[in-house]
């Protein structure tokens, strides 16, 4: 029997709640922070509703395999993702197994680190308006989806509340120092291209992505996710093609129906179809397997 979604943790974990964000909860084990992801999901900054089944166990598996994978790159914040060893802080370890994560403390740098590789999104609204992005010049006359010739550093200075904010690697300097945002530069690129090129062999475009890095005793460790349909963008290699919205292996079905819909996007919408919460659950899944299966 398959398990409930899940919308929130907090009945089911014996521990002082950190921070509840949209998808992740935080909680404090004291010498460690203990992460929870749900199946919540979100779009155009509002909480759907129904949860998304699997989503959670998605981004979190997701998220442990590519810890493991960079981790000769750079140092991460896992300690392990082994509910059993959480002993009585969890009260239902078969709901909670596959979606906690022990991390150490770190303080978070509040800059998201992006990288992008395809103008696209965000990015080529910039371009169409600026023919820049983040303060980045760019050719004229790149189209829709076309890959850079080499991946751009397109940081944003970090909102709890409401949207983060595009800045230039300048205003990064001033914010965090010029030493550090080098760092955070560097890294953040080597990170894009080492998951670039596993993608590739795999059929798969990374088209964009996003970092969190954070400090430990003054190292430069990396955070929160790392490559997950929440914090990137994948295509799919048949589906590439210039000047059109390529459909991401992602939420894009929930974006879709929204957008097809008649909400007015000024308050919460309604329940989303069951149509649509299962094709995101496979989407979400599928992406999973496909990265995964070596």
């Amino acid at each position: 029997m398959a398990l409930p979604a899940l919308s929130t943790a907090v009945e089911y974990v014996e521990a002082p709640l950190l921070y509840k964000g949209k998808v992740r909860e935080l909680y404090d084990l004291g010498e460690h922070m203990l992460i929870v992801v749900t199946d919540r999901i979100s779009a155009f900054d509002y909480v759907l509703d129904p949860p998304v089944p699997s989503k959670g166990t998605v981004l979190n598996k997701l998220s442990a395999y590519w810890f493991g994978l960079t981790e000769h790159l750079i140092e991460n914040h896992v300690v392990h993702t082994d509910v059993e060893k959480l002993g009585s802080v969890v009260k239902d370890k078969e709901l909670l197994d596959g979606r906690i994560m022990v991390v150490r403390k770190a303080e978070r740098i509040d800059i998201e680190c992006v990288v992008r590789g395809y103008i696209t999104g965000g990015g080529w609204r910039q371009y169409q308006t600026t023919g820049e992005v983040n303060g980045i010049s760019l050719p004229k006359g790149m189209r829709k989806n076309e890959a850079f010739s080499e991946p751009i550093f397109t940081p944003a200075a970090k909102n709890d509340v409401g949207h983060d904010e595009d800045i230039s690697m300048d205003q990064m300097k001033e914010i965090v120092g010029a030493e550090l945002a080098l760092e955070l530069k560097e890294k953040s690129l080597m990170l894009y291209r080492f998951a670039r090129d596993y993608c590739a062999e795999r059929g798969i475009i990374l088209a964009d992505c996003k970092f969190e890095f954070g400090l430990i005793d003054g190292k430069v460790i990396l955070i929160d996710e790392i490559f997950t349909p929440d914090s990137s963008r994948f295509w799919d290699k048949a589906n590439y093609a210039l000047d059109i919205e390529i459909d991401s292996m992602d939420k894009e079905p929930v974006r879709t129906y929204l957008a097809s819909s008649d909400w007015d996007k000024n308050s919460k919408p309604e329940p989303l179809p069951e149509s649509v919460v299962e094709e995101t659950t496979k989407r979400y899944t599928d992406i999973y397997n496909r990265i995964t299966t070596t």
